[in-house]
This record gives C-alpha cells, sequence and structure tokens, in this order.
C-alpha cells in the first residue's frame, strides 16, 4: 500500500478494464485497476455506476456481468458518495468553464474522501481542482508514466 498518497480512479480506467477494443489501454488499465485494489484508492459511487451504465450501453459487458463486476469493487475497494457541498462545487466548476459537471463532480467527491490524486484521462493532465492532482496514467510513449507506477506501488 501506497500510504501517504490517496487515490481514486475515473471511470473511463474502469471500462478500458473491460474493453478488449481498447487496444494497448485495456492491459494497463487492468494492471491500473489490479494495482489500485493493493494502494490507498477509493473509487467515487459515481465512478462505480458510470461504468454499468457505460459498459452495458456500449454493449461491452452484459448487465449481470457488469453488475457482478460492480458489485466485486464495491467489495474491494473503499467507496464513497458525494454530499451537497460536493454538488454545489461541481455546479460552480461547471459554470465557470473548469470541467464538465461529472468530471468535477468526482474530483469534489475524491477531494471529501481525502484523495489527492485522481487518475483520470477526462481533464487537464497536471492541473489541480479542489485540491486533487489531475494525473493522465498513460505515457505518451506507451506504458504507464512513472508517478502513475509510483501512486500504484509498481
Amino acid at each position: 500500500m501506497n500510504g501517504s498518497t490517496r487515490i481514486t480512479l475515473d471511470t473511463n480506467l474502469l471500462v478500458y478494464s473491460v474493453d478488449v477494443a481498447a487496444g494497448p489501454r485495456y492491459r494497463l488499465a487492468i494492471d491500473i485497476v489490479r494495482a489500485a485494489a493493493r494502494a490507498d484508492c477509493v473509487l467515487t459511487l459515481q465512478a462505480i455506476s458510470e461504468f454499468f451504465s457505460a459498459v452495458t450501453r456500449k454493449r461491452l459487458m452484459v448487465r449481470d456481468r457488469a453488475a457482478a463486476l460492480a458489485t466485486h469493487w464495491l467489495h474491494v475497494f473503499p467507496h464513497t458518495s458525494g454530499s451537497a457541498d460536493a454538488v454545489r462545487a461541481a455546479l460552480a466548476d461547471a459554470a465557470a468553464g473548469r470541467a464538465a459537471y461529472w468530471d468535477a463532480l468526482l474530483v469534489a467527491t475524491a477531494a471529501e474522501a481525502d484523495c489527492s490524486v485522481a487518475l483520470t484521462e477526462d481533464l487537464q493532465h497536471g492541473s489541480t481542482l479542489h485540491g486533487v492532482e489531475i494525473h493522465n496514467p498513460f505515457d505518451p510513449a506507451g506504458g504507464l508514466t512513472g508517478r502513475a507506477r509510483v501512486l500504484l506501488g509498481l
């Protein structure tokens, strides 16, 4: 376990972990999710819910299998839901154009759970929102970034 830095995973990483068509990101996302289960990682209920919605809508998984995997993650990972304050913060971010609403809500919720890094491709790499560093774990040259490897204990 990393111990010093609590992280969260965005929905896109969860989806990639079951999407064979995602190419190299598929294998990397599997590695990320497996390592995150051993690290100090909190999943938001939003990410788990969006995962179920996305993979069933895109027909990447049948509903019962997607539900079983989402339920498994509820057992494996500590999880958190957002408060009214997180919703207000996300609304303010979306209104100001800092982030799309659902991305802002995920980060605000993660901040409430004391996460300091969100692994995602959906926000500006290197930026900070609600005190949470946004980090794209995929190295443009292939593989995972060094920072992602450290955060995940790889």
